[in-house]
């Protein structure tokens, strides 16, 4: 299961972005409580296209795309030294794809800002340094290692490439740069799948504000310039507030989005932004019996769709009947029109998956 790890500084409202993504109703304290045991939550993506289908189809089952959202323990200065939780905290990242980096930006003298002042930079920052500290870490481990096994005998071409690799990696590292901004090739990404380090994570900015902070916000300006040097996409939203607004009927919360000229609500910002962020696509294979959506990494072709399916399609693959749903909703959600537009193709086992995809799998085992 694909999973967003949610990071950020003690008292940063974790939990609260979390409770708005998940509307899991996870415990919200306003001091650090010491907790190692993350919040975990699977949340349906929105998409509009997949209700449709539903409708259309009337299906016994109907099965949205998932992404599971962890609510990880804030992160103390040092934790990459041991300080604070610490390796534990540490090891619940690890696990996850994606990172979710939310930013205190809101003010509230009840909720003590661990730093004792607002400052996105700095915050993200210190979080950024532990993370470097803990891949550093496992560097050091693996180096080690292999110059422990060379001191005993020959290493194989396999382990001097990576030795060489990560050598640059340290150097890299300690420059205080993260790992996402080393420019790396496929191969040595295969070789690094291994290690699991934090900084190689992509990484959403979520910049946690109050309600007071609807237009200009100067204590923000400097971080989103800072990311957007290092092509890190920041997402405002209003913590408190939208996690008080998912309470709310539909007709209400409407009305306060509005006062806060929010367009769409929070909750599905985010988990769009996620799925970007995860480098996915969903793609539909839809009849009576059931409507789904599955989830794909972008540039997949039709037998890695197939597998999502299940292992037999891929093995006995021949052809994938595709329609994109754009096509098949302006031709009277009939495939039989689709065929006769010739927008219902026959596609072979190299065709690269489009997001919105119908796809019906013809296989032979």
């Amino acid at each position: 299961m694909l999973k967003c790890g949610i990071v950020g500084l003690p008292l940063s409202g974790k939990s609260t972005i979390f409770n708005v993504i998940t509307r899991a109703g996870a415990e919200v304290k306003p001091y650090a409580s010491g907790k190692t045991e993350p919040n975990r939550a699977l949340v349906s993506v929105p998409d509009k296209r997949f209700d449709k289908l539903v409708e259309i189809f009337k299906p016994k089952s109907e099965k949205p795309a998932d992404v599971e959202f962890v609510d990880l323990a804030g992160l103390s200065k040092d934790a990459g030294k041991g300080a604070g939780l610490g390796n534990s905290f540490l090891s619940f990242v690890s696990e996850s794809e994606a990172l979710l980096h939310v930013i205190r930006v809101f003010k509230n003298s009840a909720v003590p800002h661990p730093e004792n002042s607002i400052n996105p930079l700095r915050d993200w920052k210190i979080v950024e340094a532990e993370l470097i500290y803990r891949d550093l870490g496992v560097i050091s481990n693996r180096i080690s290692r292999l110059e422990e096994k060379k001191n005993k005998k020959k290493l194989t071409p396999q382990e001097i490439s990576e030795f060489d690799l990560i050598k640059k990696l340290e150097s890299h590292l300690l420059n205080e740069l993260p790992l996402r901004e080393f420019n790396l090739t496929d191969e040595e990404k295969r070789m690094l799948s291994g290690f699991a380090f934090l900084t190689l994570k992509p990484e959403l900015i979520v910049l946690n504000l109050d309600d007071t902070q609807t237009g200009e916000v100067p204590e923000i300006s400097e971080l989103e310039s800072e990311m957007s040097k290092k092509n890190l996409k920041c997402v405002k939203v209003f913590g408190s507030t939208e996690m008080e607004l998912e309470q709310l009927s539909p007709e209400d919360r409407e009305e306060f989005m509005k006062d806060l000229s929010i367009t769409e609500p929070g909750r599905e910002r985010l988990i769009h932004e996620a799925y970007k962020l995860l480098g996915l696509i969903s793609f539909f294979t839809s009849g009576t019996d059931e409507v789904r959506a599955w989830t794909l990494k972008s540039g997949s072709n039709a037998v890695d769709a197939a597998g999502t399916i299940h292992s037999d399609l891929a093995r006995g693959f021949i052809r994938a009947q595709v329609v994109a749903y754009d096509d098949f909703v302006a031709n009277n959600c009939s495939i039989a029109q689709c065929r006769e537009k010739g927008v219902l193709r026959l596609e072979g086992k190299e065709y690269i998956v489009k997001d919105g995809d119908m796809i019906e799998i013809r296989f032979n085992v």
